[in-house]
């Protein structure tokens, strides 16, 4: 897994990246309740806006740490968006997304930088 600075993170299977908010970002934006999620089909660019988490405390911008096209979204926060609270890392991801250039992934931190950025 690699993280941003933004607070995404990104799991890589194959040619496929699934992406969501940190443990971090969700302690710090408090009770998400509700989630815009991209729309499938999109093509983005890394640093893009493709998703706004909106909390008790605060809205939030979710960009997309690599380029790429939007395959799948997690339809199930449409519902229950308290998911990215319970479990941010696991059931409560964001959206995939079909790599356009792996090596954007060269950029993003490791577990252990992202963990000396948080502290």
């Amino acid at each position: 897994m690699k993280y941003t600075e933004s607070h995404e993170w990104v799991d890589v299977q194959g040619n496929i990246a699934t992406i969501g908010v940190t443990h971090h970002a969700q302690k710090e934006l408090g009770d998400i309740v509700f989630v815009e999620l991209p729309n499938v089909g999109s093509s983005v660019k890394a640093g893009a806006e493709v998703a706004v988490l909106e909390s008790t405390k605060a809205a939030a911008d979710v960009y997309t740490p690599i380029s790429g096209m939007i395959t799948e979204v997690n339809s199930d926060l449409n519902d229950r968006p308290e998911l990215i609270n319970a479990d941010p890392e696991k059931e409560g991801w964001i959206y995939k997304i079909e790599i356009e250039d792996i090596r954007e992934m060269e950029k993003l931190l490791s577990p252990g930088e992202y963990e000396l950025l948080t502290k």
